[in-house]
């Protein structure tokens, strides 16, 4: 999740008291990854069941032009730096079961203490 987090060396405050319902475009979510069960990741949040996504917009993964709509029950997760992140472009959408947690705040380093506000703009 560079640049919003680092890869190593912050304390961040994780709510687990969360139902999937809630869940908002943008949010920080923390799932079990796909590719690796044992693995806890933070990746943003991107599309809700029913949405239609762009499948990769960088056209790096895929055509810029191809397109998905993401199933019940799953959602469409992207890292923040697209160029290095293994997020639903490589392994599609996932599963709301998978999901853990969304990201409250980072208390540590304190002079990069920040809580973790929605600004993704949706276009309807």
């Amino acid at each position: 999740m560079v640049p919003t987090m680092a890869t190593t060396g912050e304390w961040v405050i994780e709510n687990r008291m969360i139902s999937v319902k809630d869940l908002e475009r943008g949010d920080l979510v923390t799932y079990i990854s796909p590719l690796d069960p044992s693995r806890t990741v933070c990746k943003r949040l991107i599309g809700l069941p029913g949405d239609i996504i762009c499948v990769d917009p960088t056209g790096v993964d895929a055509p810029s032009t191809e397109h998905v709509v993401i199933p019940k029950g799953h959602v469409w997760l992207a890292g923040d730096n697209a160029e290095i992140s293994r997020d639903s472009r490589t392994y599609g959408p996932v599963s709301m079961s998978l999901i853990k947690g969304r990201m409250a705040a980072r208390i540590w380093p304190l002079r990069d203490a920040t809580i973790f506000r929605n600004n993704f703009t949706y276009i309807d």
